[in-house]
């Protein structure tokens, strides 16, 4: 039995999902479609495409329990700030991706940004900006393979999360 595979999601339809601890790392955008969001106007919203992460997240624990080793994921807690179309989009994709997880039986924890970005960020990174371009770096550095990506992407928070908490927990 090897150690425990991580999971780490940056939540929401702009977020990031990555595998640490199975084989080589896996790093990827979240899987999502573009829908109608009929609340005060009709528009177009990005949403997560529930069948492909379930489908994803399914071939995941698969090859964990295939290996016989556990998985456990790491998804970041939605940001409740003061945008409230913001807000119910991160809300539902992260009760989606919560719903897929307990479906699926592979546990969880909601984790908040602060905690892994402390662990994994240069000290006295504060601002929107510098956090993003933080994280860009750090994983560029320690994700060399994964490095074209993250620079499309603008930042590698779900491989960052997951590999804190590998380091942590692992």
């Amino acid at each position: 039995m090897g150690s425990r595979v991580i999971i780490g999601i940056d939540n929401g339809a702009t977020g990031t999902i990555a595998l640490v601890g199975l084989f080589n790392p896996i790093f990827m955008e979240t899987p999502v479609k573009k829908g109608q969001d009929y609340t005060v106007k009709v528009q177009n919203v990005s949403r997560i495409d529930w069948a492909r992460l379930k489908e994803l997240l399914e071939d995941w624990k698969s090859k964990a329990d295939e290996q016989e080793t556990p998985i456990f994921a790491y998804v970041e807690r939605p940001y409740t700030g003061r945008f409230p179309k913001t807000v119910a989009i991160a809300a539902r994709a992260y009760e989606a991706t919560i719903i897929i997880l307990e479906q699926l039986g592979i546990g969880y924890e909601a984790v908040d940004s602060g905690h892994w970005q402390k662990g994994m960020l240069p000290k006295g990174t504060k601002t929107s900006v510098k956090l993003k371009k933080a994280s860009r770096d750090v994983g560029c550095r320690l994700f060399p393979m994964h490095a074209e990506l993250i620079k499309k992407h603008t930042d590698a928070d779900g491989l960052l999360i997951a590999e804190y908490y590998r380091r942590e927990h692992g």
